[in-house]
Formats: structure tokens, sequence, C-alpha cells
């Protein structure tokens, strides 16, 4: 009775964790805010809240304040129907190992070692592997030894840590691949996680980010393919192709996680490679199914031939990155112009933006937890200690974008610290300043009153006025939560006053799909940071309004294309009243 006692507290648990990443509920009821999630039928166009019960027959049923309502999985958005499918998929799992043993993976000394594991010996001892029947563990700390950041131009504040790929958290490659009865394409699936492991013990991720763009087009990559995800992970978007130098022509460069390895631009010999499938993929007589690195998308593997398992939008089991910090929101116009490690366990990354430079010093402390300084153009620093990360939880592969990444809610500086200098676009507010916290009025806390704001020195040929305030949260959300926009706010107008409605056109906020500003009423602990930015325009805009009740930020952004002639950016925060200790 102990062991199934056991299994079913991790079966409760798994699912708490699932729901946990729902969106947070809209009514009072016996179910906890956490537990609910809004659920889109997009045949119909209706909305449920509630939570994820069960799903049978391809039917998903929500529990919600007035009962279970079925939604066939075919109707829901591919967000919902992803998350439903992850949550079926693990019960199912658990339910499966209900009676089995559980077990540390146990590895071969007598087995024959096998081939694949020639593949990572280039980059030993750095990069350990083991094996038994069917796998091949590899083990790394998540760093290669190439240079690392140089070159990106949209970044997520993110930075190279170190992470334990050791043990029960190594990498996972199938020594006796499957192919797939339905395989599935990385264009639809697996947004989030690593889809393949390079020699060097780096994971690749899919080539599209979370949004569905490509990695590499945007700007986000390094001069090596890789950057940083939420957990200060890095990882590949594209082929490492320079390992070809370490392992040389003929071995693979990596191996996707349905066990097939990863070849270069060419077969091994030097032949020209033949025709291949929409996964980078084909078969020839000498190797079998395998996959090639191309320079266009899908650059690697684009999906995957063999069997996999995928839940929550990645290939499970694979191993967790742990963060440290708080995540932060991308800092638009910044360039990484140099990383270095000064010693081993110190780290210092250099950032240009609007001409200043920035640095991000920090460093491993003898009790496990990391200092960072940050570094403004004027040489002040603002020094933040992370606590060290905690055993076998957080973190969480990603897609290398947004997210908690593991990180415990701490306070953190604001994500631009950078002076304006005199003649600078500027917004500002009364209330609060750049950086600092939001006055709870402002908040679902409080009055829930929209702020005043106001901007100064406008650049020649302005002829409107923008403005939006959004907040990235942390997890899987693809796209940012928004809270506030005013469009067509006419050019002789140099601020917006506190709880204003007359002020330009108003756009709709995702909290309540109203034109209206919806306060901050993040749910979790910790501080949460927004993001109000002013657009100065070359003329005033039309945003489509057709494919929703209202116009929504991305239509804004496409109706603001081509005429923004300059942006000012007020960072502020607020934390939970109802959540400080």
């Amino acid at each position: 009775m102990r062991r199934i006692n056991g299994v079913l507290l991790v079966l409760v648990c798994c699912l708490g964790s699932i729901a946990a990443q729902a969106h947070p509920g809209g009514y009072e009821h016996d179910m906890a805010p956490e537990m609910l999630r809004i659920w889109h039928n997009q045949a119909t166009g209706q909305t449920v809240t509630g939570a994820f019960s069960h799903m049978r027959k391809d039917t998903v049923y929500v529990q919600g304040k007035r009962g279970l309502t079925a939604i066939p999985l075919s109707q829901l958005a591919p967000s919902d129907k992803r998350f439903a499918q992850g949550i079926s998929a693990r019960i199912h799992q658990l339910n499966a190992s209900l009676f089995a043993e559980v077990t540390e993976p146990q590895t071969s000394t007598t087995a024959k070692r096998p081939a694949a594991a020639a593949a990572f010996d280039a980059f030993a001892p750095k990069v350990k592997t083991r094996w038994d029947e069917r796998t091949l563990y590899v083990e790394s700390d998540g760093l290669p030894d190439h240079p690392l950041m140089v070159g990106i131009t949209s970044w997520q504040q993110q930075v190279p840590l170190p992470q334990s790929y050791t043990g029960s958290n190594a990498w996972r490659v199938p020594l006796r691949p499957v192919p797939a009865a339905n395989p599935l394409s990385a264009k639809t699936h697996f947004f989030r996680g690593a889809i393949a492991l390079a020699a060097n013990g780096i994971p690749i991720f899919n080539a599209l980010n979370n949004r569905g763009a490509d990695s590499f087009l945007i700007g986000e990559l390094d001069e090596f393919g890789g950057h940083c995800g939420r957990a200060d992970d890095y990882h590949y978007h594209i082929a490492p192709m320079s390992l070809q130098k370490m392992v040389g022509p003929d071995k693979p460069i990596g191996y996707a996680l349905d066990g097939y390895p990863l070849y270069g631009l060419l077969e091994p010999g030097g032949k020209p490679v033949g025709k291949l499938d929409a996964f980078n993929g084909h078969e020839t007589p000498a190797l079998g199914y395998h996959y090639h690195a191309t320079k266009t998308y899908p650059y690697i593997n684009g999906g995957f031939h063999g069997e996999v398992t995928e839940i929550e939008g990645q290939v499970d089991p694979q191993p967790r990155a742990q963060g440290v910090r708080p995540d932060t929101p991308p800092l638009r116009g910044a360039k990484i112009t140099a990383f270095a490690q000064p010693k081993p366990g110190s780290y210092a990354l250099t950032y240009t933006i609007q001409g200043f430079t920035c640095k991000i010093n920090y460093r491993l402390e003898a009790d496990g937890s990391y200092t960072f300084d940050y570094v403004s153009p004027e040489g002040k620093t603002v020094t933040i200690n992370y606590p060290s990360r905690p055993r076998g939880g957080g973190g969480g592969q990603g897609s290398g974008q947004r997210g908690a990444g593991g990180g415990r809610p701490q306070e953190h500086p604001a994500p631009e610290i950078i002076p304006a200098k005199p003649g600078d676009f500027q917004l500002t507010s009364s209330v609060v300043a750049n950086g600092g916290s939001l006055p709870v009025d402002y908040t679902c806390d409080g009055s829930s009153s929209s702020p005043p704001v106001a901007w100064k020195s406008a650049p020649a040929g302005t002829k409107a006025f923008a403005v939006i305030m959004h907040h990235y949260p942390p997890g899987e959300a693809e796209e940012p939560h928004v809270y506030w926009m005013i469009y067509n706010i006419p050019v002789a107008t140099k601020t917006v006053p506190l709880n204003d409605r007359a002020i330009g056109e108003r756009g709709v906020n995702t909290v309540n799909r109203r034109a209206q500003y919806a306060p901050p009423c993040s749910q979790g602990p910790g501080k949460k940071w927004y993001i109000l930015t002013v657009y100065a325009l070359s003329d005033e805009v039309k945003p489509d309004s057709s494919v929703s009740r209202g116009v929504t930020r991305d239509a804004l952004l496409a109706a603001m294309k081509g005429k923004i002639l300059a942006t000012s950016v007020l960072n502020v925060s607020y934390e939970r009243q109802s959540q400080k200790p």
C-alpha cells in the first residue's frame, strides 16, 4: 500500500504543477484560481473558463462553474489542444507506471559500447557517456568550449550558466530508434525543449521559437547558432557546423532525440547529399535513416522520423535546466559585443544599446549562489545575489524565449538601466519612475486607475502617438499580456492624464478583451515587470479589427509598421500585496 500511495502522490503533484501553468481564473469558485484556464473553441468562437477534467474519444471535458463542458479536441485553439494532450499523456504515463518499480537509469558495464557513443568522444572528458541495452546517456555542464553570445541582436537578457545534465538528469538517446507510424513535424510541434543533442553535450532546440519565428533569421542567435533560454541555459537552434572540426567529417555532429544521427552538409566521405524529406532526413544503404544539416530552414531535423513522446509541447523525458534569476523581457535594440570567462566560475558579458555600453558581470560563490553586477553606461553598479538552485526541481527546458526558467521570484533591476540623454524622446509618469514600483492605486489591489503618462522631444515629422502597456508572464505563454493600448493620439497631445478615456482610440487588452485599461493583477509571488512604450508615428494608423472584437496588439503593431519614427520605454514593477508574506 505504501508503494501505491507514493505513486498516487506523484500523480497529484504532477497534475497540480501542470494546472498551475493555466491562465488565472476569473470567478469565485471552490477551485483554486491557479487550476483554471481559458479554453478557446475556434469553431464556435466561445470561451470556457475551467480546469481540465479528462479527455475521452478526442473530446476534452472542462470542469467549470456550471459543470462539465465537452469540447471536441479538433475545435480547440492550438495552445489549448497541446495543453490537453500533454495532460492526458502525462496521466496515461503515470497510470501505466502505477505498479511498476521506479528506479534510476541503470547503466551497464558489460554491454557492448554503442557506436553512437563515439560521436561524443571528441569532447571527453567534459562530456561523459554511459549506456544500457536501450539508451545512451550523455552528461555535460551545458556550456560549450567555443565563444558564446557575440552577435545576438534580439536579446532576452539571458546569460549562460552551467547546468547539471548529470545522473538521472542526463540526456537520453535511444539506441534502437523505431520509425514512427505518424511522424511529427517541428513546424507544428515541439516548441519547447530540445529536439536533438549536439556532440559537445549542448541541446539543440526547434529552429522556430515559441512564437513560430525563425530564431536565426530574426537575430536571436550568436555566431555559433546558439543563445540562452529562460533558465540561462545555452542551446542551439541551428546545426552547430563548427563541431565537425572536432568530430571529423565522417561522424555525426549530434543525435536527434528519436535516436537517429544528425550529419553535416555532406555525406561521410564528402559526397553530396541526396534528396531529403520534410524532416531533413533520408535513408542510404551505408547509414540507414539519418538527418542532415542544411543552410536554410529547417537547418536541423525538422521533426521526428522516429517515435518520440510529446508532453506539454516537448520531447519527454529530457533533462531539466535550472535557473537562478527571474525572467526578464526582451531588450530592444541591444547587441551583444563580447563575452568572456576571466576565470573559472566568473563571466562577463558586454552589450551596446542606443550608443551606450553596458555590462553584466557574474560569478559563482562558494555557497553555490550567483552574484550579478549590472553595470550602467556611467559605471554605476547594481549588485544582486541569487541563492543557489534547489535540487531536483525548478527550471525546465523552454523555447529559449521568455519565462520563469526555474528562477525563484526575487527583486532584480529594471530590464533597461539606460539614462535618457538631453533631447531624447522620453516617456515618463508623475507617479512612478523608470524602474520603479507602480503604486497600488493603478493595480487590481487598489482603485484600478490608469496611470498618467507624458512624453517629450518627439522627432521631427511626428503626426501621431500610440501607447502600449504589456507584460511577459512566466511560463510558456507564447504572447505577452496586454493591459493598455491607445493609438492615433493627436500630435499636439503630450500627456494622457489619470483615468483618461477620451484621448485617441483604444485597442483591446488581453485580460478581459475590452478596449480599456486593465490593471496589473498577475498571479504568483514575487515582483513582476510591466513595459509601457510610447511610439512616435509618421501618420495615423488604421488597424485591422476584422479578425477580433476590437484592435489587438498584433493588429496595431502591423498597422504601425514602417511608420514608427521613435520609441521610448518606461519599465515599472509590481508585487501583489495579498501575496507578500
